[in-house]
């Protein structure tokens, strides 16, 4: 009987559900879409039966092929959108309020008076993290103080908060399971990343109750079993971790120093510093890589918000493109950018700039500008944030020489050239493209005995392409001195 490994991968736009031979090829892959919405500006969120339906109807087609693929699936690993915050009342099982996304900026004004009240050093040191919007804490603290249903279910202790990942788990689970593991906890803003443990003194400075959050467990753990009411059968849950983290297991980054970056919905440039916590000095993010079996790795982390949302947005909304893949062909018949630069500042600007009032830019129109430069300022424009946070690495005394990607982005092989280019980095792109549920895959699969380590997991990583820098050094200098001069415009003090 063939075996496989079922790895649920919920992410910003679409709910998918992958199986995974046991060597990590993908044999079958179901996927669903889901409504985005945008209730006022700067803010982004998901409805979470919406999250919860999809997801489940992307399992169950995975489970029946299985069954006709006449195999056996040994367990079940999750991966999520970080930081994305859905609250829910325990005994019903229903949402107090949409998830609110990662995207979202609601609470940047409450993110900027704790600044001025000067705790961004406590919540650095401890968290590793920037005080901003992006990370659940703030977001928690939102529906606490604005939904009426929240505060209700406080008094009575029957609120609880999860990342997707643990919200999924308690939908599959039954209502049982409320879990998440050490990658999700730490982009919350509540979890010291020094102790492991979710921490009272943050907690205590955002009022935000302890009973609500969920245990804690390594990426590689036991979180249960489905409910066969659900799955048709009961299935063990055995790996949890998000998904910038998964695509790094993933990748095999398990040596210190190793390096990917994931171009999806966001970006996200993830080094591994092995056991050391590295505070950067350029305004990176320290977070936790992966915990095994009480062991935990580290990571300096960069985020773009907005890298193949910018290719969505020339699809969706200004209609210049019919699919995304059209871009690479558009880009291809300009022998330059034309001077045109996108600083795509949608919902604020990332790493290292950390500006939630930014918005974005398009700089450099002339008459002869049109949509070929335009749609060709978007894709280059991943490449250059990319660039930002190489710099700030480089500046913090990190020099990678190589780095693995992985997402939707990089199947275009001209942007994965002028991402070699620019940052002047081999660029490394995997067979296996699904790295972020190989991740996951990986996790789950290693806590049932089918790889005996991670060096085992590194075995089945494999090389599809390389992408060598090309770009002429002064043609790269005039293309960077442009773009800083772009972010400036789009920097709002």
């Amino acid at each position: 009987m063939k075996k496989f490994i079922l790895s649920i991968d919920q992410g910003t736009t679409s709910s998918r559900a992958i199986l995974f031979d046991l060597k990590g090829n993908p044999k079958y892959s179901s996927q669903m879409e889901f409504t985005q919405y945008f209730p006022k500006d700067g803010w982004v969120e998901h409805d979470p039966e919406e999250i919860w339906s999809t997801t489940l109807k992307v399992v169950k087609n995975v489970i029946n092929k299985s069954k006709k693929l006449k195999g056996k699936i040994l367990t079940i690993g999750i991966t999520n959108q970080r930081e994305t915050t859905i609250l829910w009342d325990k005994y019903t099982g229903k949402p107090v309020y949409n998830a609110i996304v990662w995207q979202d900026r609601r609470s940047a004004d409450y993110c900027n008076r704790l600044i001025k009240q000067k705790k961004e050093t406590i919540i650095y040191n401890k968290t590793g993290l920037l005080i901003d919007a992006y990370f659940s804490a703030t977001k928690i603290k939102w529906v606490i103080d604005n939904v009426p249903k929240a505060k209700q279910l406080i008094k009575q202790k029957r609120l609880l908060f999860g990342t997707v990942d643990c919200f999924l788990l308690w939908r599959l689970t039954g209502g049982t399971n409320h879990f998440t593991d050490a990658t999700n906890a730490s982009r919350t803003m509540l979890y010291n990343i020094s102790s492991n443990k979710w921490d009272k003194q943050i907690l205590d400075i955002l009022k935000i109750p302890n009973h609500i959050l969920p245990e804690v467990k390594d990426c590689s753990d036991d979180f249960g079993h489905t409910d066969p009411k659900i799955t048709g059968e009961s299935y063990s849950v055995t790996g949890m971790v998000g998904d910038q983290q998964a695509a790094t297991i993933g990748q095999c980054c398990f040596e210190p120093g190793s390096l990917k970056s994931t171009y999806g919905t966001g970006a996200f440039v993830l080094l591994n510093t092995g056991n050391k916590i590295i505070y950067s000095k350029n305004r990176l993010l320290t977070t936790i890589g992966y915990r095994i079996n009480g062991k935990t790795t580290y990571a300096l982390e960069g985020s773009i918000f907005i890298a193949g949302a910018g290719v969505q947005w020339l699809r969706d909304k200004v209609k210049f493109l019919i699919k995304a893949s059209d871009s690479e062909k558009i880009i291809k018949k300009l022998k330059s950018n034309c001077g045109v630069y996108l600083v795509p500042a949608f919902t604020g600007i990332g790493a290292p700039y950390w500006n939630s009032k930014s918005r974005g830019v398009l700089s450099g129109l002339t008459r002869d500008t049109g949509i070929s430069e335009i749609v060709r300022a978007t894709v280059e424009s991943v490449g250059y944030q990319t660039y930002d946070l190489f710099e700030a690495m480089k500046n913090d005394g990190l020099r990678p020489k190589i780095v693995r990607v992985d997402g939707g982005m990089v199947k275009n092989n001209w942007f994965s050239q002028f991402l070699s280019d620019v940052i002047n980095v081999k660029v490394l792109r995997p067979k296996v493209e699904e790295t972020t549920a190989l991740g996951a895959a990986f996790m789950a699969g290693l806590k049932v005995g089918v790889y005996k380590s991670v060096k085992d997991i590194s075995k089945n990583w494999s090389l599809d392409k390389k992408f060598s820098p090309k770009m002429k050094i002064s043609t790269r200098k005039k293309l960077i001195n442009d773009w800083k001069k772009a972010i400036k415009r789009a920097l709002i003090t």
